[in-house]
């Protein structure tokens, strides 16, 4: 048996790694191997239960989605190391900026009482709506922006699981409400990022970059930071830490900030990903083109070569087989390049997997479908990576795979 100093010394190694500017070791964990398990017998099981000796490694097809916040607080240090644990070869900023316009990573410019303390802090009195308790059917509230704090009083955070307990009457009872598959078992001490300071982590993670440039919350220009402004300063990040365009693919829902990189920043704009929304507009069909916002075409001859929808987006079902979507098909036949978003996003998925299986519910009834639709993904609408709030289970797939 290890003596205890032997064993802490074991279990501290991944962590002096990263400080040290060593990639960590890779590893899947159980989870893959228990969704592999649940698979109905056939040729998909067996093929990736014959990788279960595999040596598991790194790989670009496993993008994190905000690390791994299935358990992790999204964009902290902590949920980006564990998803660089578990292969993630890409990790995820998504970036907002302050009042004084210093860029940082959260998932909305206006999320702050959902994701961090800040309704029981000092700084609750800067949300722009107060927090207000429950009442009859009225369901409790409040609105607390990045943009009203300058980058040291956000430092003074602390990070939390996404959440909000929409029945409290306090703020201290509105930090609940975390979905009962989630945990806050590693939400301790977990730390903030800026942008610049997620750069320099995922390098020494020795994972790549997907900042997505979020839209703001507020009226821009923003006391005289413009979008060009913001768009400028995220790819200026990268290129002042000396990461090369080819390690990056910056995102953004909107399409002139896309454009924008393809014109003032060529190198960067060849990576650069247009997340597609198309599913907003009302009567969108990815079956029927007649209502397709776009023409693929037309977006790949101005320059983009990455689109990016969500998964239910890319795939249908025929004859009780999932299959790709028209959307996917004329896509692709354009010559866009396709990402996706976001397994592990969902939860237990035996009652039809909600908003990300939307299109593949009738035929999804257990957690086998995380590994039925990603085999779909990956080999029949040959996507070049996935978001997951849980990379192993893309990385283990991407390896056995060989992707």
């Amino acid at each position: 048996m290890r003596s205890l100093p032997t064993l802490c010394a074991a279990l501290l190694l991944p962590t002096l790694a990263v400080a040290n500017g060593v990639a960590p070791q890779i590893s899947y964990g159980p989870r893959p191997a228990y969704l592999i398990d649940k698979l109905p017998e056939g040729e998909l099981k067996s093929t990736l239960q014959a990788c279960a000796a595999q040596t598991p490694k790194t790989s670009d097809f496993s993008i994190g989605h905000r690390g791994a916040p299935l358990l992790f607080p999204e964009h902290t240090v902590e949920s980006n190391v564990a998803a660089a644990r578990m292969g993630a070869g890409i990790l995820e900023c998504d970036v907002t900026f302050t009042k004084d316009h210093e860029l940082v990573c959260r998932h909305a410019q206006n999320d702050l009482h959902t994701t961090t303390d800040i309704l029981t802090s000092d700084l609750a009195d800067t949300c722009v709506v107060p927090f207000s308790p429950a009442e009859g059917d009225a369901e409790a509230q409040a609105e607390c922006r990045t943009s009203e704090l300058t980058l040291a009083q956000f430092r003074t955070l602390t990070p939390k699981m996404d959440s909000a307990d929409k029945t409290a009457k306090t703020p201290e009872d509105y930090q609940g409400g975390v979905a009962d598959w989630r945990t806050t078992l590693f939400a301790d001490d977990a730390k903030t990022m800026t942008h610049a300071e997620s750069i320099a982590l995922f390098r020494d993670l020795g994972a790549k970059f997907t900042p997505e440039l979020k839209s703001p919350s507020v009226d821009m220009p923003f006391e005289g930071f413009s979008q060009q402004d913001y768009a400028q300063k995220l790819i200026d990040e990268y290129k002042a830490a000396g990461v090369p365009a080819s390690d990056v693919w910056a995102q953004s829902f909107n399409l002139e900030d896309v454009l924008y990189w393809i014109d003032a920043e060529p190198e960067f704009g060849k990576q650069a990903v247009f997340l597609d929304a198309s599913y907003d507009i009302e009567g969108f069909d990815p079956n029927d083109p007649s209502t397709f916002p776009h023409d693929f075409k037309d977006l790949h001859a101005k320059g983009v070569n990455y689109i990016a929808p969500p998964m239910w987006m890319l795939v249908t079902v025929e004859d009780g087989e999932i299959v790709p979507s028209v959307w996917a098909e004329q896509a692709k036949d354009a010559g866009l390049k396709l990402i996706t978003w976001t397994l592990e996003r969902s939860g237990p998925l035996k009652s039809g997997g909600g908003w990300y299986f939307q299109s593949i519910s009738d035929v999804t009834n257990d957690d086998s479908m995380y590994y039925q639709l990603l085999h779909v993904l990956a080999q029949d609408v040959e996507v070049e990576g996935v978001f997951s709030d849980w990379p192993a289970t893309v990385t283990y797939y991407a390896n056995c795979m060989g992707l």
